[in-house]
Parts: structure tokens; sequence; C-alpha cells
């Protein structure tokens, strides 16, 4: 039977490539719905981007949602320095014509979580953790009603990417993570350290490229545009895909290996605001609270990812 999930994203092209992979395996994940949240590039612009991948994937029906414009208690900082000034910069891709839904983000999560079976919703943040700190906060009692929490965020041994210490999503809404990581749900995080062994290399770009029909062409064309950030900045020999590792572990969760450990999440030194303090090693006596991988089998992960975007 498919696992229900929902995808809650601020895209950015590696968030792209997550939806795509989400959409082209319905015998094994249900897109219940794709919720937008502020992050790479504002809001209007990921509403707009999540639409545009669900249209380029042929998946016009899947339901879009728009969330949070601003985090929970700071000013909205974004991206579009890595991912251009639409956030989908690379490809051209048409305007979408598909609606959004008129109910708010939050006010979906909070209702699928109520009427689904409790522990049969899984949740795949992509981005900063507004839209589901919110609806933590406004409903408390979901959270156990939560089957999993999937995120793409944080870092430990890969320290930080947007400050010295914090990785972007985390770094955007610092109060929300700090939320959704007391929740009490069951998390696995796909942070810095996972997702930096995720390169997309010339040759396994080359592969996205051949595929046949326009989508594999797309991913080409965001991953080459998006790449040139990296390259320069860690000197690495391509772009890391940092969300689809969230949709691939939903997939395959023999790809990657990680620790169940504490993860506390840093809101009040400026200096090291969104930290993700991870007890690796286990040296304090703090509680468990989230599955932190740190190795990822990368010709695994892109053999899928290649495969399944064939199929679109």
């Amino acid at each position: 039977m498919a696992r229900k999930i929902i995808i809650d994203t601020d895209p950015g092209q590696d968030d792209a490539v997550a939806i795509l992979l989400a959409l082209s395996s319905p015998e094994a994940l249900e897109v219940l719905g794709i919720t937008a949240v502020a992050g790479n590039v504002p809001l209007a612009l990921t509403l707009k981007n999540a639409r545009i991948i669900c249209e380029l994937a042929g998946k016009p029906d899947t339901k879009v949602f728009s969330g949070c414009d601003c985090p929970m208690a700071r000013s909205l900082v974004t991206a579009e320095y890595v991912h251009g000034k639409t956030g989908l910069d690379g490809p051209v891709l048409p305007d979408p014509v598909m609606p959004v839904q008129d109910q708010h983000a939050v006010d979906f999560i909070i209702e699928t979580l109520r009427t689904e079976p409790s522990g049969t919703v899984t949740l795949c943040p992509l981005g900063p953790l507004t839209n589901i700190a919110t609806a933590f906060d406004r409903a408390p009692d979901i959270a156990e009603r939560v089957q999993e929490i999937v995120l793409m965020g944080g870092a430990y041994f890969e320290v930080g990417n947007v400050t010295p210490t914090a990785e972007f999503n985390i770094y955007v809404d610092p109060q929300a993570a700090d939320i959704v990581f007391k929740s009490g749900a069951p998390i696995a995080v796909m942070p810095l350290d996972v997702t930096h062994k995720a390169l997309v290399t010339k040759p396994r770009n080359d592969a996205f490229r051949a595929l046949p029909g326009p989508v594999g062409h797309a991913v080409a064309e965001m991953t080459d545009f998006f790449e040139r950030f990296d390259r320069e900045k860690y000197g690495s020999e391509g772009a890391p895909l940092h969300d689809p590792t969230v949709i691939a572990y939903l997939l395959q969760p023999e790809l990657f290996k990680g620790r169940h450990i504490n993860v506390e999440i840093e809101t009040t030194s400026e200096l090291t605001m969104g930290m993700t303090v991870a007890d690796w090693w286990g040296v304090t006596d703090r509680t468990p609270n989230a599955t932190f991988m740190r190795d990822l089998d990368a010709d695994g992960f892109f053999t899928l990812l290649t495969d399944r975007i064939a199929r679109l």
C-alpha cells in the first residue's frame, strides 16, 4: 500500500527534483498535497514553482496549498544567490495553469492529520519548518498522529552553509525547528552530512539529460544552473541534491546510515542561531529525538533518481 505523504516545500531546484521523484512513484507514495512555504525564494514564487513542477511531471491534479510567507519570529532570509531570482532558474518552463487550493497549508496539514487514521501520514519538509511548526502550535493534538517526519535540514560534521554553524532551512526559522524537534513525533533528518554526498557529477547529469521526454532534460538544466554555486563555494565536482534524499529515504531507506540521537536547535545565540546541536557521541543524557543520517550510497541514490524520473 502506498505511504501517504505531505510534501512541505520551498522550490528550489533540488526541491523540484524531490517532488518529481515522489510524483514518479505512485505505487509507493501517495502525495496527499504539496504545501508551499517561504524559504529559498518568497512564498509567491515557491507556490508558483511547486505548480510548475507538478505540471512538468504531468500531474496537474496534485493539490497545492499556500502556506506561511514569513518565519514565526524572524525576518525572512532567502537564497536567490543559489537558486536564481525565480528559484527555478535553469530550464525555461511555462507558467502554471493549475489552481492553488483555497485552504491554507497549515489548515490542510491539521485537517489531514486529524481525519486520516493516526500514524498513517508522513510529513516531508524540504524547506524551513514554519508550516509544520505553526500547525503543531495551533493543534498540539496532531503531533502524536504523525507517522514520521522526514526532513532535509541541519548539519553536524559538515557545519553550516549559510552561517559557520547553521544550515539554511533551520536557520531561516529556528523557532519553528525547535517546536518540531521537541514535538515527540518520530523524526528522520537528512543533514548536509548526507546531502553533500549526493553530488550531481557530469556523468550523473548526462544520464538525466539522456532520458526521453522533457523531464530529464529539465532536471539536467536545473542542476547545471544550481551547480555553479557549489562548485565555486566548495570546490566540489557537482551540486548536492539535498531535498531528494528525503523522498529517496522513503523509497529505499537502505541507502542511508545514521544514528538515533538527541538533536537540539539553537534559538538564542546570534553567533550560532539555527545550529542543529547533534549529540552524535552520546555525551549528554538528553533523550534521543531524531534519527540523524550521516552516510549515503550515492550511486544507489542516483540510480533510483534516474530510473524514476525516466517514468515521467
